[in-house]
């Protein structure tokens, strides 16, 4: 029985760091992808942040998603830089803990499990909106939101607690097919405009410099969990490879993915005569300008599933990471266990699944709209995700220098990549948004000198097993 157990178990890839009790080299390249992917929850970007950058930026909304795609890039070779020396649960934290000091190592730590966390919260009100929102076209009635809420938690939750293999398949299949029917619908109505290029937008007519700083920040929102792929560090199959190649390629997707649907609804619209930032629906108008009807419904279904595969793609890149965080001392040390049978966190599922859910039960029990908690939650979501993406950038050099793999190359894309994030921090400072937004900041830093507090009051316990995962 032993002999085949050996024969059986896939053997560590060299580099690669310990398994943490979580199933080894279970996912293929393709799987590993579709968890930045679904993290990403790309089919919600047309139906609901670039109408928003749109109402921002104008003409320039295609320019600020090709700006915000070579921002993202340059995070995302300094991330495949990393990962391509060591893999763990923890990502981005276990990255930046490596060479920072502890303290900014428990900063990046908080802020990431922040990011997801609340990413998962926004896809979770992105979720309850889409489903009344479908539910309004049929009956007058809408259902609740709370329920909504907890329902696609649950199913998510148990999902991530089932099988990692399970989640991952699904939300390959669920974005693959969203994904497909926007590029569809997209040439639709590239042909029907003929072969000419749209000149008003490409000489930035109605745009302004201050718009289009303000919808650049926005638009790095759609790109968010990118590098979520890095959280299965230990179950993608040969991850040295896989995880940097997932990266990369995330990041590139996306950014063509999102600058040429920028462009074709700009267009749609204004041949139309309507206005795409004020609009609640804009792939069902796309799809008149199309000639294709159905098709705007199909997308519409698309959305609600991407949400889903989102809310479950934040709570299986949290609980790793929440996972890695328990091991390191940061937190308890209940959730370092895994499930024997299904090899998952499952205590770090339920914590993080309830985390996501909490706020979103709270705002909309107070009335909130979907698309409220959607931006609300989201925009908080992007503070962890750039403070993280910058100590990783910072990282950067010393690690490459620790591993004997410097290059001056590398210096500069980690000081370029590091100056856009704070270039993006300081966007989403000022000036100051009005209403909710302006509060945001403050629950974040809150949130993180929680955690540090935390991180001082156990006595700095929290580095000892990092050098374990990068032997």
């Amino acid at each position: 029985m032993v002999g085949a157990a050996e024969a059986t178990t896939p053997m560590p890839e060299p580099g690669a760091g310990p398994d943490y009790g979580l199933r080894r080299g279970v996912l293929s390249p393709m799987e590993t992808l579709a968890q930045s992917v679904s993290t990403m929850a790309p089919t919600t970007t047309p139906a609901a942040t670039i109408p928003l950058v749109c109402a921002l930026a104008g003409d320039g909304t295609w320019l600020g998603y090709a700006l915000a795609t070579a921002a993202v890039l340059l995070v995302a070779l300094c991330v495949a830089q990393f990962a391509r020396h060591s893999s763990s649960p923890g990502s981005l934290y276990s990255y930046a803990s490596s060479v920072l000091p502890p303290w900014l190592g428990a900063t990046a730590a908080w802020s990431l499990l922040l990011a997801y966390v609340a990413t998962g919260s926004s896809v979770i009100g992105g979720f309850y909106h889409y489903v009344n929102l479908f539910m309004g076209d049929a009956s007058p009635h809408k259902t609740s939101a709370v329920l909504l809420s907890i329902g696609v938690t649950a199913v998510s939750m148990w999902i991530a607690y089932r099988d990692v293999k399970i989640s991952a398949r699904l939300m390959l299949w669920t974005e693959a097919v969203s994904i497909s029917l926007i590029v569809i619908l997209v040439i639709v109505v590239l042909v029907r405009h003929g072969a000419h290029l749209d000149w008003q937008q490409l000489r930035l007519q109605h745009m302004t410099g201050s718009g289009l700083r303000l919808g650049l920040v926005l638009a790095l929102f759609s790109f968010v969990g990118f590098e979520s792929a890095t959280t299965l560090g230990s179950e993608a199959r040969e991850p040295l490879k896989t995880i940097p190649r997932a990266v990369i390629q995330s990041a590139v997707l996306a950014g063509v993915f999102f600058t040429l649907i920028a462009y074709a609804e700009v267009l749609g619209f204004r041949s139309v005569g309507q206005d795409l930032g004020a609009s609640p629906a804009p792939m069902r108008v796309l799809a008149e300008v199309g000639g294709l009807p159905v098709l705007g419904l199909l997308i519409d279904i698309g959305v609600l599933v991407s949400l889903f595969a989102g809310t479950l793609a934040c709570i299986t890149a949290a609980a790793r990471v929440l996972l890695l965080m328990a091991h390191n001392g940061l937190a308890h040390a209940s959730l370092r266990t895994t499930h024997a049978r299904n090899e998952t966190p499952g205590r770090a599922v339920l914590v993080t699944g309830l985390a996501a859910l909490l706020p979103v039960v709270v705002l909309a029990a107070r009335g909130a709209s979907g698309l409220d908690v959607y931006g609300w939650m989201g925009s908080l979501a992007t503070y962890g995700f750039i403070v993280t993406y910058a100590l990783v950038c910072i990282a950067l050099p010393r690690y490459l220098r620790n591993h004997g793999a410097f290059r001056r190359r590398a210096q500069i894309i980690s000081w370029m990549a590091c100056g856009a994030m704070v270039l993006a921090l300081v966007g989403n400072l000022y000036p100051v948004p009005e209403g909710p937004y302006g509060k945001l900041p403050y629950i974040y830093l809150a949130f993180l000198f929680a955690g540090l507090v935390w991180f001082a009051i156990r006595g700095r316990s929290a580095t000892p097993l990092l050098a374990e995962a990068e032997d």
